[in-house]
């Protein structure tokens, strides 16, 4: 579905995987494999003891706050990060958003349904989809940015993103994928010296806790108020609070540091993979460091539908502002499933 806007700003990687989807293969979806693991589901599992009792987010909002060095004024909860954008465009007052693009498309769709025009700076394919700070214009005063981002894979460098902050300005810098960063290089979570920065963090990729809806904010006391107050009350459930404070314990970042550094060697697996189809004319955007790579293709539609017969699920570019029917997203999975998926890729562009 195409909108007003020239992209469908709804669509996204689940819709490849419902209804006929189901038993394909995902690369869709830019969830981690496996997960949520077996200690995370039993720690959910007890927390519904309590479910007669209201939701106290205390203990959770301070594990997040100690995970970060940051104090508990500088945290909300909420309900994935999609409830975060939908938050922002409601309760701040601002005059001229701007998104950069290509990303997650959630926030420019939050901004727009809250009756904002919303300015996008859009990146180039030419230029490795790298941000250029001087692109973005200075009377924005709320500037949106994915890092890593999604699709394109790219990781911008912090001090190029903390570059775009300003007096006047909200900086909202959406980290839900930092994690699968090794050493979450670039990250800007928990700095306290970047005026009007706002970052958000989303639990749901790594561990698999997608159908719970779990993320949260980092700001400035002043602006989590603003947000909370524009939540409805107990806005987070029991057993996403519980999820939390686990996934931010000393044991779950350890294995998230893990977890990085086998996504990085699956993502590699898969790159020079990708290689061999050169000659056919495919292109990886790059360098990639997240969870996912971004390619170009001519006919990319049509090796979409392929790959679906022959029982593969990627996602489709279109629909991310910048980008056009050339592309396709693909998420990074272990070495099996990806020979797999590159063994139908080289008969989706053969056939």
């Amino acid at each position: 579905m195409r909108t007003e806007h020239g992209h469908d700003l709804r669509h996204h990687g689940d819709a490849e995987v419902r209804d006929d989807g189901g038993s394909l293969v995902d690369l869709a979806v830019n969830v981690r494999a496996d997960t949520p693991p077996a200690w995370l589901r039993e720690h959910i599992a007890a927390s519904l003891d309590g479910l007669a009792a209201y939701p106290d987010g205390r203990a959770a909002r301070a594990a997040v706050a100690a995970r970060h060095g940051l104090p508990v004024e500088r945290v909300l909860l909420t309900a994935g990060a999609a409830e975060a954008f939908v938050l922002l465009a409601r309760a701040l007052k601002v005059r001229r958003p701007v998104v950069v693009h290509p990303q997650f498309t959630e926030p420019e769709a939050a901004l727009r349904d809250a009756g904002h025009t919303v300015g996008r700076v859009l990146l180039r394919e030419a230029d490795g989809f790298r941000l250029d700070p001087a692109a973005v214009p200075e009377d924005a005063d709320l500037v949106v940015i994915g890092n890593p981002t999604n699709p394109t894979s790219v990781l911008h460098p912090a001090d190029a993103i903390a570059s775009l902050a300003r007096p006047g300005r909200m900086l909202v810098v959406d980290e839900a994928f930092m994690d699968a960063v090794p050493g979450e290089r670039e990250a800007l979570a928990g700095r306290v010296d970047v005026p009007g920065l706002v970052v958000l963090r989303s639990l749901t990729k790594t561990w698999g806790l997608a159908g719970l809806r779990i993320g949260y904010v980092l700001a400035a006391p002043e602006t989590i108020e603003e947000l909370e107050r524009a939540q409805p009350l107990w806005p987070v459930s029991t057993p996403a609070l519980a999820a939390a404070e686990a996934c931010v314990g000393p044991r779950a970042l350890a294995e998230a540091a893990h977890a990085a550094h086998r996504i990085a060697a699956d993502r590699a697996h898969l790159l020079a993979g990708l290689a061999r189809f050169a000659p056919a004319g495919l292109r990886v955007a790059g360098p990639a460091r997240g969870p996912f790579v971004l390619v170009r293709v001519e006919g990319a539609s049509a090796v979409r539908r392929r790959l679906r017969d022959l029982g593969y699920a990627v996602r489709r570019g279109d629909t991310f502002p910048g980008l056009d029917e050339k592309w396709l997203r693909l998420a990074v999975r272990d070495r099996s499933t990806t020979d797999g998926f590159l063994r139908a890729l080289r008969r989706a562009l053969t056939d």
